[in-house]
C-alpha cells in the first residue's frame, strides 16, 4: 500500500478554512442574539459605552451582555477599548446588521442557523432512509420568512419589483383580479390591495395560520379588497380567472412544482401575467461557485426547502433548482414568453415575467 503524500500547505490551509467555520457558525449564533435582544439597533444609536450602559439601555442582563460582546470583539464586529472599556459598533457594521438597514439587514438570516440545527437529527434519518422532515417539524419558519421577506416587500413590492411588468401598475390602479400563491402571512397581498384599491386580490396558502394572519392584518389595514384562502396551490382548478399570479420564493419548496406552475398558468387570463420571484441561481453546480450566498442557500435547501418537499413524496425541488430550470419548466407549464429580470442590490432572487398568450 502506497501512502499518499500529502501537501503540507494544503492541509494548514484547510485547517485553518475550518477553525473559520467553527467559530463563523458561533458567531452566526450570537449575531441571531444580537438581532433578536435589540442589541444592534440600541448600539448603533450609542456613543461608545460599557457592558453595565449597555445592559442597561437594553434592559438586559449584564453578564449575558459582557459575554455575547466578547465574541462580538473577537469577531471583528464590534470595536473595544481597553483603556475606557467601552464597546462600538461602527457604522459600516450597522448598515448589515440592524432594522434600519431594512432589506439589507442580514442579522434576520442568521437565525436560520438555530432554527435549522433543531431538524438536524430529523435530517440525518432521512439521509441514511430517503423521505423528509414535514413542514409542521419547522414551528417558526412561517414566522421567520414573514420577517424577512415583510422587510423586502415594504421596501421594494411597489417601488420596484411591480414595475418590472410594463403596464402593470396603470393596470392595478384600473381594476384586476390578482392571486398570491403561497402567499405566506399575506403582506404582499395587503400591500398591493391598500396601493390598489380598485383591484381585487386573494391571497392562497396551505397554512391556516398563514392565512389567518393575513385577514388579521388587512382587518386592522381597515383593507376590503383582499381576501385569504388556506388553500394547496397544487389544487388550483385551473378556471381562467386571473389577470395576475404571483409567487414570492415558493415554487421550489412545493411538492409538485410542475403541477402548480400548470395550475397557474391555467388560472390566468389570456394576456395574463405570472410574476414569479425566487432564489437567483444557476441550474448548474459550477456556474454557483463564486455564489456568494452559495454554501448558506445549499444548506437551506437541503434542511428545509428540499426535506418538506421530500416528506410529502414530492420531487424535493430545493432552492437552488436555477434560472434554466426555472425557465424550462414555465416553458413546459405552457408559457412562451418568459423574462428573466434582476433587480440592483437584490443578491437572492431572480424576477420570472411570464405571460400567457
Amino acid at each position: 500500500m502506497t501512502t499518499q503524500e500529502l501537501d503540507q500547505t494544503k492541509v494548514e490551509a484547510f485547517a485553518g478554512q475550518m477553525v473559520g467555520i467553527l467559530n463563523n457558525g458561533m458567531l452566526a449564533l450570537m449575531t441571531s442574539v444580537g438581532h433578536r435582544t435589540g442589541l444592534f439597533d440600541t448600539m448603533a444609536e450609542m456613543r461608545p459605552a460599557t457592558s453595565e450602559e449597555i445592559a442597561k439601555k437594553t434592559a438586559l442582563n449584564e453578564r449575558y451582555v459582557r459575554e455575547w460582546l466578547g465574541a462580538m470583539v473577537t469577531g471583528r464586529i464590534v470595536e473595544y477599548d481597553p483603556d475606557r472599556g467601552t464597546y462600538r459598533l461602527p457604522p459600516e457594521h450597522a448598515a448589515s446588521i440592524t432594522r434600519a438597514a431594512g432589506p439589507g439587514n442580514l442579522a434576520v438570516l442568521t437565525q436560520f442557523v438555530s432554527l435549522l440545527g433543531n431538524v438536524e437529527d430529523g435530517i440525518v434519518e432521512s439521509f441514511r432512509n430517503g423521505g423528509g422532515v414535514p413542514y409542521e417539524k419547522f414551528p417558526k419558519f412561517q414566522q421567520l420568512m414573514a420577517q424577512m421577506s415583510g422587510q423586502i416587500f415594504d421596501a421594494t413590492l411597489l417601488d420596484v419589483t411591480l414595475p418590472l411588468v410594463p403596464g402593470l401598475v396603470k393596470r392595478l390602479e384600473s381594476g384586476i383580479d390578482v392571486a398570491d400563491t403561497a402567499c405566506g402571512s399575506g403582506h404582499a397581498i395587503n400591500l398591493m390591495a391598500k396601493a390598489f384599491p380598485n383591484s381585487r386580490f386573494v391571497g392562497y396558502d396551505f397554512s391556516k395560520e398563514g392565512v389567518a394572519t393575513g385577514a388579521a392584518e388587512a382587518e386592522t389595514l381597515g383593507v376590503k379588497n383582499a381576501r385569504f384562502e388556506a388553500k394547496d396551490i397544487a389544487t388550483l382548478d385551473g378556471t381562467a380567472q386571473f389577470d395576475l399570479i404571483t409567487t414570492f420564493d415558493a415554487i421550489h419548496d412545493q411538492a409538485q412544482p410542475a403541477r402548480v406552475l400548470k395550475g397557474i398558468y391555467d388560472s390566468l387570463r389570456p394576456g395574463g401575467t405570472y410574476l414569479c420571484v425566487d432564489i437567483a441561481a444557476s441550474s448548474k453546480l459550477h456556474e454557483n461557485m463564486e455564489h456568494p450566498l452559495a454554501p448558506g442557500m445549499y444548506s437551506i435547501s437541503t434542511f428545509h426547502c428540499m426535506t418538506v418537499s421530500l416528506a410529502l413524496g414530492g420531487e424535493g425541488l430545493g432552492n437552488m433548482w436555477g434560472e434554466q430550470k426555472a425557465v424550462e419548466m414555465l416553458g413546459e407549464a405552457g408559457f412562451r414568453d418568459v423574462e428573466v429580470k434582476k433587480v440592483e442590490g437584490d443578491i437572492f432572487n431572480s424576477y420570472y415575467v411570464a405571460r400567457k398568450g
